[in-house]
């Protein structure tokens, strides 16, 4: 693992080296892998995410977010006014990013996590991931400096996120209300300011029944988009069986996170989701993570006071993105849940 960190050529230059076998460290026990419930076709048929039409009426709309958060945590979305183009064209940017020779990819190589930057958390786990990531900031949901991202993806990415931060807001009210509560009450809140938009690449994989692009997780998000290539992979677990989640031209996937789960009072649950690792590539997406601005990083967040009562108490403790950050790299790896740990004794 020293060697290929220190080597700055990601995932895509182990594949581009000719490997045949993965190295150990990518390698993850055989517990890690659940049954797939989905590769059963009756199975399939019933268990199918929730799918919703933002061009249908509010109360139908409120209602469908309302099921779905509630039931499974996730759900796809059509008619969600970002243009297809718009979508193809910030895939193919990740794409032309990722598939750049390695000298030049090294100069945006880091493990911080600030900035624009290569970063990889999952390779502080047990096993690694295998997938590259490009992780590109937007303070307060704003397009930051052109310079200050890859050129051959900036103009993508700052057409894509000026579709994306109208559809955060829309979601945000639409949220709240399914919620029972005002309209603006999230957006009053400044939880879904700052956006991260994580460019994940995932390259064919030659053992790929030994490995997972993406560990299991939630996210410590309130909110995030996801935007995937005709690749297949993502998987939750809903009702304690793994679902594939099968990709639709043109869709958009919205997921609940941890945080958005604590201010419901438990009323929305964040998913449980991975992303499975494959012979065919590479599998692209771009998933955006909303969550308070980096001054707000102090701010306590708990159970929104109209969703609370003697009878209904606050199940989780009022935390931070700081301190939950913090405790969820510690603890939030391969597979483990971290918001138990902020569970009010008794509740």
């Amino acid at each position: 693992m020293k060697a290929f960190l220190e080597s700055r050529e990601g995932v895509k230059g182990l594949v581009d080296s000719g490997i045949t076998k993965i190295p150990s460290f990518f390698i993850r026990s055989p517990e890690t892998f659940s049954p797939n419930a989905s590769s059963d076709a009756t199975s399939a048929a019933q268990l199918q995410i929730p799918i919703i039409d933002l061009k249908g009426t509010e109360s139908e709309i409120v209602e469908a977010i309302r099921d779905a958060a509630q039931t499974w945590g996730l759900f796809g979305m059509v008619n969600h006014g970002v243009p297809i183009p718009t979508m193809e064209n910030m895939i193919d940017a990740i794409r032309q990013f990722h598939e750049q020779p390695g000298e030049v990819k090294k100069a945006w190589y880091s493990r911080s996590e600030c900035g624009q930057r290569i970063f990889d958390g999952n390779t502080n786990t047990n096993a690694a991931a295998w997938r590259d990531t490009l992780a590109l900031e937007f303070p307060d949901g704003d397009i930051i400096n052109q310079q200050a991202i890859p050129r051959v993806c900036s103009k993508a990415r700052n057409e894509y996120m000026k579709h994306i931060v109208p559809l955060k807001e829309t979601l945000s009210e639409l949220i709240s209300e399914a919620l029972g509560l005002r309209r603006d009450y999230l957006a009053s809140i400044e939880c879904v300011k700052h956006a991260l938009l994580a460019c994940h690449y995932h390259p064919p994989c030659p053992q790929p029944e030994l490995t997972l692009g993406t560990a299991s997780h939630t996210d410590p998000s309130f909110l995030t988009i996801l935007l995937e290539n005709n690749i297949d992979g993502l998987q939750v677990l809903h009702k304690d069986q793994w679902v594939d989640v099968p990709h639709r031209h043109g869709y958009l996937i919205a997921i609940i996170g941890d945080f958005l789960q604590i201010v419901s009072n438990d009323k929305f649950r964040s998913v449980t989701h991975r992303v499975l690792a494959g012979r065919v590539g590479p599998r692209i997406s771009a998933a955006c993570f909303f969550t308070p601005a980096p001054g707000l990083k102090d701010k306590s967040y708990g159970a929104a006071k109209e969703l609370v009562s003697a009878e209904n108490p606050p199940i989780y403790k009022a935390t931070s993105l700081h301190q939950y950050l913090s405790c969820y790299r510690l603890n939030g790896k391969d597979g483990r849940l971290v918001l138990p740990l902020f569970k009010i004794s008794g509740s």
